[in-house]
């Protein structure tokens, strides 16, 4: 550990994630760029992740812990965390991720010699497998938002950057926040959140190397993974929809266009699968509303579904 004072600021919520925190916790002790702090931050959990994170903390004056007696939101989590940011960056860790050693070195160093608002980076997904966790390769369209390396680019220049939405993959200047935050009381917080970074950014950065390991967890408990819930699919469709608005009323089409393109090949036949089979009929009735109005948008035209996809909409 270094005395040096920190130019980087973590983010790290968590709630119920004890048996994911110590990896997370280790990933940030590896980092090969050592001026970090970390703000942990306790949701309201049930289990020891709250001690797992004092106890961070007690041995380490990087790591700062916040306790929410009961939970409030990830996004709420992530807003708590905003306010006590005094470095010179910010990003985010969910406490149940992991960071590649190198993350930090390569996403600080690269917005000190840009001077952009923000880096967004490539991540992979990490399944089950036996008994632990292995990560996978780079999604097609992680890798069309982030390859090949384009510095102090713009939504312009670069409208695929809009399929990267997640907030871990990306390291900002902290005074591009001044004025940004997370949507609280729902879930999918990041996607209109990211939508507003791309358009509001005088320049941005975009780099393919891969600093995080998103878990998808083998018990299904992850927001991303409770879909086939009514009011989990709710806060999905609105975040989607959020995300279209900022982009059209920025009048980026062509991001437009890119976010429907991939919706529709990445969520419509999940989507329309679980409703075929859910139990409450209003399930459906949102994914068909919710369709109708991407539809309904000037974009869609240009948009190039995948053949399977049109066939199963009946285009």
């Amino acid at each position: 550990m270094t005395a040096s004072a920190p130019i980087v600021t973590l983010i790290v919520p968590g709630r119920d994630i004890a048996a994911f925190a110590p990896a997370a916790l280790d990933s940030l002790r590896a980092q090969t760029e050592s001026r970090w702090r970390a703000i942990l931050i306790d949701d309201g959990s049930t289990d020891d992740t709250g001690a797992i994170f004092d106890a961070a903390a007690a041995e380490d004056p990087r790591f700062t812990t916040i306790r929410h007696g009961a939970s409030r939101g990830l996004g709420a989590a992530r807003n708590v965390g905003l306010e006590l940011v005094d470095t010179p960056y910010l990003g985010f860790l969910d406490g149940d991720d992991e960071l590649l050693p190198n993350a930090l070195a390569r996403m600080t160093e690269t917005l000190g010699r840009t001077g952009s608002d923000f880096v967004a980076s490539a991540y992979v997904r990490s399944r089950v497998r036996g008994d632990g966790y292995v990560a996978g390769r780079v999604q097609p369209w992680v890798a069309a938002a982030t390859s090949p390396e384009r510095l102090g680019t713009t939504l312009a220049a670069h409208p695929l950057a809009v399929s990267n939405i997640v907030a871990w993959s990306k390291v900002s200047r902290t005074s591009f926040w001044h004025d940004l935050r997370f949507p609280e009381g729902v879930a999918y917080e990041d996607q209109v959140v990211a939508q507003l970074m791309y358009t509001r950014a005088r320049a941005f950065d975009v780099i393919p190397d891969v600093v995080v390991r998103w878990r998808l967890r083998a018990d299904g408990t992850s927001i991303t993974q409770g879909k086939a819930q009514l009011p989990v699919l709710r806060d999905y469709l609105a975040a989607l929809r959020g995300g279209l608005h900022v982009l059209h009323e920025a009048g980026a089409h062509a991001s437009v266009t890119a976010r429907i393109e991939l919706i529709l090949a990445m969520d419509v036949a999940s989507l329309l699968e679980s409703a075929e089979s859910h139990a409450d009929p209003t399930y459906a009735a949102e994914v068909d509303a919710f369709i109708s109005e991407l539809r309904a948008l000037p974009e869609f035209a240009d948009a190039a579904p995948d053949p399977a996809i049109a066939a199963a909409l009946a285009w």
